[in-house]
């Protein structure tokens, strides 16, 4: 059976930063792309971030470009989202990912989700 296991969510200033990660069993991350997405209240899930399965290749949304850093270590089939520079507007639930391909990953197309962990940035 496949499951994510999200943590790192929290309550953090404006400013202030996480790291998620994301720990996967049952399943091996590596043939995968993963990406981030999140939720906020009342809004629609959206794309983060998402990474290639080797690693080598990124996209970020831009609202979140220059802040958020995606990795991945796949010997230990995790997958990390580096928050930086909170906002107030970052506050959502945030979902790894798992797709055949990066651009299936950006435009949404997901074999495999993750359960989800909240971030909240308040003051």
């Amino acid at each position: 059976q496949v499951q994510f296991v999200e943590s790192g969510g929290g309550l953090v200033q404006p400013g202030g930063s996480l790291r998620l990660s994301c720990a996967a069993s049952g399943f091996t991350l590596a043939p995968y792309a993963m990406g981030w997405f999140r939720q906020a209240p009342g809004k629609e899930r959206e794309f983060v971030a998402a990474i290639s399965a080797s690693g080598g290749s990124t996209n970020y949304a831009d609202s979140v470009k220059g802040r958020f850093t995606i990795s991945r270590d796949n010997a230990k089939n995790t997958v990390y989202l580096q928050m930086n520079s909170l906002k107030p507007e970052d506050t959502a639930v945030y979902y790894c990912a798992a797709g055949q391909i990066s651009s299936r990953v950006v435009r949404g197309r997901i074999d495999y989700w993750g359960q989800g962990t909240q971030v909240t940035v308040s003051s």
